[in-house]
């Protein structure tokens, strides 16, 4: 029988539920690619290799088949979804909307600190990109943006702008989703805007700054 390939040393959440810990794990796996589209899913296999019951992991893979990102075939099997790298299109406006709301919402919330946070995080976003490590890139823009929906302290928000920034980041790992030396001015004109509290032009570039890849993801495609 054909072993899963998942590593067996990864490191183990704590603190969390055995159903929270299960979710996180395979949805990392089947975001970096780890297990590939079309994989199928054994739940005694990664319950071993999560060192966990199969109860949590069933449970795991019903939440992730919500999310999109398995598909269950009631005894037959369950699968990895493949990557439509066309869903760009259909997520980015989405996302780009949210990101734009807490732009706007941050503003009263914002303090020196945070400013400084954020200028930071935009300079080893800077090196990252300049330096080609677009893997580094990613965590970091993603570090820069959830540092802004943070400070809206706006609970109604997280939760989607959580989901949806999940499947860009698949995207990503398929080579979807592209990092470039634009996001790093536009990062720092959502700072200036935020810092002249002009709710209006840091809600209109942190849309822009979402949406452009889709323009850049038709660009490489037409290529």
């Amino acid at each position: 029988m054909k072993l899963l390939p998942v590593p067996t040393n990864h490191s183990k959440p704590i603190r969390t539920s055995a159903k929270e810990s299960a979710l996180n794990q395979i949805q990392q796996w089947i975001i970096d690619g780890t297990l590939h589209p079309g994989e199928k899913l054994n739940d005694t296999e990664l319950a071993k290799a999560l060192g966990i019951s199969r109860t949590p992991v069933r449970e795991s893979l019903q939440l992730l088949e919500m999310q999109g990102f398995v598909k269950m075939y009631p005894g037959k099997a369950t699968q990895v979804t493949e990557v439509e790298k066309e869903s760009i299109t259909d997520l980015l406006p989405p996302l780009a909307a949210l990101q734009a709301l807490a732009a706007e919402l941050a503003i009263p919330y914002l303090t020196n600190e945070i400013i400084a946070s954020l200028e930071s995080i935009n300079e080893r976003f800077a090196k990252a990109v300049r330096s080609e490590n677009y893997f580094s890139a990613l965590k970091i823009d993603e570090e820069f943006h959830q540092l802004i929906v943070e400070t809206a302290n706006n609970p109604y928000i997280l939760a989607p702008i959580s989901f949806l920034q999940t499947h860009v980041r698949r995207l990503f790992f398929h080579n979807s989703v592209v990092l470039t030396e634009a996001s790093i001015d536009e990062h720092d004109q959502i700072i200036t805007f935020l810092i002249n509290k002009n709710a209006i032009k840091a809600s209109s570039m942190m849309r822009e700054n979402w949406l452009r890849a889709i323009d850049e993801f038709h660009s490489l495609k037409d290529k």
